[in-house]
């Protein structure tokens, strides 16, 4: 039995290394866990419960410490520099439709839920692709 928990780790290391997504990491490490225990016993029982509990166990343990340790900061490109700021309509935005906006100094693409004319002040909402997403902006009286 101690061979099959063995080749287990092997399949689920080999597993791990092509997704590297720590996906079965935590039951490879069970597996060889178990590799040990099986050296002691040949209570399969005992072998399932070992191989199992120690993959839980390692798995709400340490889930926490790994995605916090993947945890990337985003560092915004010249693209998402536009979100948020504020542009002019140089061609008119029909309502699902495709017109052209002008922010930071260049031109873009835009779309919106509703229609806005030519000239009107909008706001980037998001970006799809090389489409901007705005909506206008209404200036109080």
């Amino acid at each position: 039995m101690t061979l099959f928990w063995l080749v287990l780790f092997v399949i689920l290391s080999l597993f791990e290394l092509a997704t590297v997504n720590l996906v079965s990491i935590w039951f490879a490490i069970g597996a060889i866990i178990t590799t040990f225990v099986s050296l002691v016993t040949d209570n399969l029982m005992i072998h399932l419960a070992v191989f199992t509990i120690s993959s839980i166990l390692l798995l709400l343990l340490t889930k926490p410490f790994v995605k916090k340790m993947k945890k990337r900061e985003v560092i915004p490109t010249n693209l998402d520099r536009v979100i948020g700021k504020v542009g002019v309509v140089t061609e008119k935005v029909e309502k699902d439709g495709i017109g052209e906006v002008k922010v930071l100094g260049k031109k873009w693409s835009a779309y919106s839920d509703k229609e806005i004319k030519e000239n009107s002040k909008v706001k980037v909402l998001s970006i799809n692709g090389v489409k901007l997403k705005v909506e206008e902006i209404k200036e109080s009286d």
